[in-house]
């Protein structure tokens, strides 16, 4: 995907400052790259450097390599930055297997990725955005969560379905001071068969939502 001299001609997203985490690949790169199309300006961030230096290429982004695991460091990211508008809490992880498979380490170590980062992220940036008297968060979920219970998935759907809880706490609480909170619940590849489309989205097409849970449309 190349952004080119296009980069920002449409607008949806012009002026915006945008912060996402896991933003080195799969749908956090994919948005990073849809966000700066349209016209934000993306701080992109991720643990692993290497493929996250990839993105500086595109205009419109910088980038930043973050452990949302660790307090510190993102109390010191949030402290640098001035203004964000949109916080995409992407940073997860897959656990495969039943409450059986799931030794305590395996469930402290999900627990910690995907539902305490995203607590962190929001603590640190969401003042920001009441400072402001606008803001949207968007935290990745899924189906896999208290949506529908999936096979093989039981520390994963407990977490994803905790990202929904605490997604539409925080719109409770928010909403009536300008801030919007969604979370987004894509599915997995085992629910590929009951799809007319015979395919899933893919990881541009979920970004395309993305950029409208971002915009104020």
């Amino acid at each position: 995907v190349s952004l080119g001299s296009t980069a920002g001609s449409m607008g949806r997203l012009e002026g915006k400052v945008i912060v996402l985490t896991a933003a080195a690949q799969g749908i956090g790169r994919a948005s990073a790259l849809a966000f700066a199309r349209e016209g934000a300006k993306v701080i992109a961030t991720d643990i692993n450097e290497s493929k996250l230096q990839d993105l500086e290429e595109y205009p419109g982004i910088q980038t930043r390599v973050l452990d949302v695991t660790k307090k510190k460091q993102i109390d010191q990211f949030a402290n640098e930055v001035e203004r964000v508008d949109v916080l995409f809490n992407v940073a997860g992880f897959v656990h495969h297997g039943t409450i059986l498979d799931c030794e305590e380490k395996d469930w402290d170590f999900s627990m910690n990725l995907n539902v305490h980062s995203m607590y962190l992220m929001i603590k640190a940036f969401l003042p920001k955005m009441l400072a402001q008297k606008s803001g949207n968060i968007t935290n990745m979920s899924s189906v896999a969560s208290s949506i529908k219970g999936v096979e093989n998935r039981c520390v994963y759907s407990a977490t994803k379905a905790a990202v929904i809880g605490l997604t539409k706490s925080v719109a409770a609480d928010f909403i009536q001071q300008g801030i919007r909170c969604n979370c987004v619940c894509p599915a997995l590849s085992s629910f590929q068969n009951r799809q007319k489309t015979g395919r899933f989205a893919t990881a541009e097409e979920v970004a395309l939502l993305c950029v409208f849970l971002a915009s104020d449309e």
